[in-house]
């Protein structure tokens, strides 16, 4: 085997040793509930402390404005939780950006529509 075969699989060897284990999440449902969104995130890797933020826009017609940008720690065990984040929302329909992160990188991003 040429040196740079043997070069290029060690390589690549160790993308996946140092790949191994990492964090695998995702938004599932979002609900409005009592003065608070209910975020359910699945996490399909170990324990980790991670950022969440949640942009608000509410529609009005073909128009949507920026109501409020909000974000908390979380801690996502493995499994499916569920986060709490307190807001105060009118009646209306909204569509929401909600953003994991871990250590200032985007892990997931999704947008969801609910109706308060």
């Amino acid at each position: 085997m040429s040196v740079r075969v043997t070069s290029l699989l060690a390589v690549c060897f160790l993308i996946l040793l140092f790949s191994a284990g990492c964090t695998s999440l995702a938004v599932n449902t979002v609900g409005y509930d009592c003065g608070n969104l209910s975020v359910s995130v699945t996490n399909n890797g170990n324990p980790v402390d991670a950022g969440m933020q949640v942009r608000i826009f509410q529609v009005n017609g073909l128009s949507q404005q920026e109501r409020e940008v909000t974000g908390t720690p979380v801690h996502l065990e493995q499994g499916t939780g569920l986060i709490e984040v307190p807001v105060q929302l009118d009646p209306g329909s909204y569509k929401l950006y909600v953003y994991l992160t871990i250590n200032g990188e985007r892990q997931t991003a999704v947008i969801r529509d609910i109706v308060v």
